[in-house]
């Protein structure tokens, strides 16, 4: 039953019940007046049930009008009027007024308000009914509201909480930035105007327009732009323009700039469809909210609460306002991610600029120790409100340096050889220590693959070819035996379980990796393809760092957490690797960097283990197509952390060794 019937119900009983009495008494009238307020229905409440002096007042738009708007602006809901019963042996006088004691109780946008004020009914009559009618004044809307008085609201800001790295070195913080501005009595040229507009990325149109506002003196300081700190150039420029000059203003700072751009995201002035969907928690079009990145997955805990404060503003000038309710802000949590910005900066760093990605992964704990997409973009500058040209140039730029890559898949090619292999060992079809007689540059298992066939990249291994030679040598032909060997179906079990075909733990959408696009391999040309990484196998890079765990850790491939608060050490998948296979696969992953095609990995003083990889991307008809590299390492001594990296088009600069080349560097400067 709803609310509204429930009260004209309760309204008919009491007129009954009343219809059994000689006369209606003022608690009856109350009974029936408390249930329309309790309902919201003022229109009732005035025609009804005011008395004459209240009428002449207060008119239906005072009354009426007045209170649903109030209940609108102010969110007010939940309204519960009682009073306190009078004794039962009360006797009425008409011709004195009857008081009751109303206690009042809402919910407004600014938390609740309860208050107890004394009603006062008269016996009158009215168009020739007798009956008792009530005094009321707007003191029953709000204790202390006057008739005259104004209601307003007041919304104060919550801090925005930052975002840290492990190390609680800032990614996101509330810091300082530059307001360049100009001083009109000197700066006056148009050549001025359009070198200032120029470099500001504005219009002399724009300039213009903050120049003829109403307030501004010849020798105010009239702000143009804001600009970051770190553009010390710009700034450098913009004062050499004679009346221009710039101060402090508060700004949201991204220390790390591009290295950690996809990652941290930045913040900017809410879009209408923003609005639309979160218009109920309290935002304005006047807001900055996150637009990429962890600025926008975690905006609702970044943001934290909005206060509000409704009150009372008496007429005169000199009174001070009347809190009614008041809801203080909440300032918005920091958030520390497992990153650590400084391995984050030099990988960045390392990638010169090449578009690709990375990936670094604690293997003990499953912790995100950095997350790169390069190349990358200013925070900054999209935060401050990039132009449509310069924009455009982004999305122009064949680097695609808005695109966040390590979201995306990618064939993974050789780096996949290990995996295969510890399918393989674990089905009991692969024996590391039996060697395979292959002999010259191609092989196809019989005449029914037609022109298919499985290619070396390198020179032949001495026969007989092992494990050990097979990865050294990266060996496409002894994966693809050994795929045909355990068949489609151990070979796609096995993939499944090392989490191929299902969604990616991770605090943020990643694309999940694949088999093939149905998950299924279709021939045993295909399953061959796949034992290398290719085919129609993609691999997200973050769960590419991943899968290496299993060598580390006997078997183990922890889920990729992001958020330091979070458990470590969450078991993905189990019982992937035997110890003694590990252990094999962890001396051969050794050889490969020593004895292998890795040899710019080969550092003197920091034992990697690890495994290059390249894959062909070759339209209909082509040659040669684009290769992109991949290398995937780890410190085989203290493996701190496992580093897989991918550069895309390779096929000029050195293949897989280049990217080997590029992430050594990193190991370098991190060697723990």
């Amino acid at each position: 039953m709803s609310k509204k019937l429930t009260g004209v119900l309760s309204i008919l009983i009491i007129i009954l019940l009343s219809g059994c009495q000689e006369k209606v008494t003022p608690e009856d009238r109350l009974a029936e007046y408390v249930v329309h307020w309790n309902e919201g229905e003022f229109a009732d409440m005035y025609s009804d049930y005011l008395n004459k002096g209240t009428k002449d007042v207060f008119e239906t738009e005072n009354f009426v009008e007045r209170q649903e708007k109030i209940h609108s602006d102010f969110s007010i809901e939940n309204v519960e009027v009682t009073y306190t019963k009078p004794k039962e042996d009360t006797e009425w006088n008409t011709k004195e007024p009857a008081n009751f004691d109303v206690q009042v109780k809402m919910d407004t946008v600014a938390g609740p308000v309860e208050f107890e004020k004394t009603m006062t009914w008269m016996y009158e009559t009215h168009d020739e009914t007798e009956n008792w009618f009530v005094e009321w004044d707007t003191s029953f809307i709000f204790p202390e509201l006057g008739e005259k008085d104004a209601v307003g609201i007041y919304t104060s800001k919550p801090v925005r909480g930052g975002i840290l790295d492990r190390n609680g070195l800032p990614i996101a913080i509330n810091g300082k930035g530059e307001e360049v501005g100009v001083v009109p009595e000197k700066f006056a040229d148009e050549a001025s105007k359009t070198k200032l507009a120029e470099l500001l990325g504005t219009t002399v149109e724009y300039i213009d327009r903050q120049l003829n506002q109403g307030w501004v003196r010849p020798s105010d300081f009239v702000p143009i732009s804001k600009v970051a700190k770190h553009e010390t150039v710009l700034l450098e420029q913009a004062i050499e323009i004679s009346g221009v000059t710039y101060r402090e203003t508060p700004m949201r700072e991204y220390p790390y700039g591009e290295a950690l751009s996809h990652l941290s995201g930045y913040i900017g002035v809410i879009t209408a469809e923003q609005l639309e969907k979160r218009k109920d928690k309290g935002y304005t079009e006047a807001d900055l909210i996150g637009r990429e990145g962890m600025e926008q997955l975690l905006e609702d805990k970044l943001r934290g609460t909005s206060g509000v404060r409704i009150y009372i503003q008496p007429p005169e000038k000199e009174a001070k306002t009347i809190t009614v309710a008041e809801k203080p802000a909440v300032d918005g949590e920091t958030i520390s991610l497992t990153i650590d910005a400084e391995l984050q900066k030099t990988t960045y760093e390392a990638m010169k600029g090449e578009a690709g990605n990375s990936a670094a992964v604690d293997p003990n704990t499953g912790e995100m120790l950095a997350l790169v997409s390069s190349p990358g973009f200013d925070p900054s500058e999209m935060m401050l409100g990039i132009s449509g040209d310069r924009y455009k140039e982004l999305q122009e730029n064949p680097l695609n340096p808005l695109l966040a890559r390590f979201t995306r898949t990618y064939a993974p090619g050789s780096t996949l050889k290990p995996m295969t292999a510890a399918i393989g060992m674990e089905a009991g079809t692969l024996d590391p220590a039996e060697g395979l007689t292959i002999n010259g540059k191609s092989w196809q298992k019989d005449e029914s693959w037609d022109n298919y066939r499985v290619t070396r990249v390198h020179d032949e291994a001495p026969n007989p070819i092992d494990l050990n030679k097979a990865l050294v040598y990266s060996d496409n032909i002894y994966f693809a035996q050994q795929a045909l060997d355990m068949g489609s179906n151990t070979f796609v079990e096995g993939l499944k379980n090392f989490g191929f075909g299902e969604e990616i733990p991770f605090v943020s959408y990643l694309k999940p990796s694949q088999i093939s696009t149905d998950g299924k391999l279709a021939s045993l040309g295909q399953l061959a393809d796949t034992s290398f990484g290719q085919g129609e196998m993609l691999t997200n890079i973050v769960h590419l760092a991943s899968m290496y765990e299993v060598f580390i850790t006997d078997g183990v491939m922890y889920k990729p957490t992001l958020l330091l608060a979070d458990e470590k050490g969450q078991v993905w998948k189990d019982g992937l690797l035997s110890a003694e296979n590990a252990a094999s696969l962890r001396t051969s992953l050794r050889n490969v960097i020593v004895d292998g095609f890795a040899q710019e990995a080969n550092l003197p003083s920091i034992p990697l283990a690890g495994k290059t990889g390249t894959t062909e991307l070759k339209a209909a008809g082509e040659v040669d197509g684009k290769q992109n590299g991949f290398f995937v390492a780890y410190n085989s001594e203290n493996p701190t952390f496992i580093l897989a990296m991918m550069i895309e088009s390779v096929e000029d600069n050195g293949g897989s060794a280049y990217v080997a080349e590029l992430a050594s560097t990193v190991f370098k400067k991190h060697n723990k």
